[in-house]
């Protein structure tokens, strides 16, 4: 089952910007990307490190401390180190909300 945390105001996440909060148990990384708004675990999966710092470009994120990138909208990793894929969390726009799907078990 999903429940929705609202998180930001649209405008509060600047178009190729990244913005951190804590959902549910973890620290998100909410990604505004030409408008459409992508939300992953701030977390590398090559080393642990936050992906936040790092830069977004078109649809992938770099990480800041080794250059693994990620696409945002898939959690795909697109380049070494990394190779797994970051998780990635639900969206949606409820007015000039930004909310992000929480999974309860």
């Amino acid at each position: 089952m999903t429940s929705w945390q609202t998180v930001a105001k649209v405008s509060e996440i600047a178009p190729e910007r990244v913005e951190v909060f804590q959902v549910g148990d973890h620290e998100v990384a909410v990604c505004n990307v030409g408008g459409q708004f992508y939300a992953i675990d701030d977390l590398c999966t090559h080393d642990g490190g936050s992906l936040d710092q790092g830069e977004l470009e078109n649809s992938e994120i770099e990480c800041p401390r080794h250059g693994a990138r990620f696409d945002v909208r898939t959690g795909a990793a697109t380049q070494l180190p990394a190779f797994e894929p970051v998780a990635t969390h639900e969206v949606r726009v409820e007015g000039d909300a930004v909310q992000v799907g929480v999974e309860h078990r």
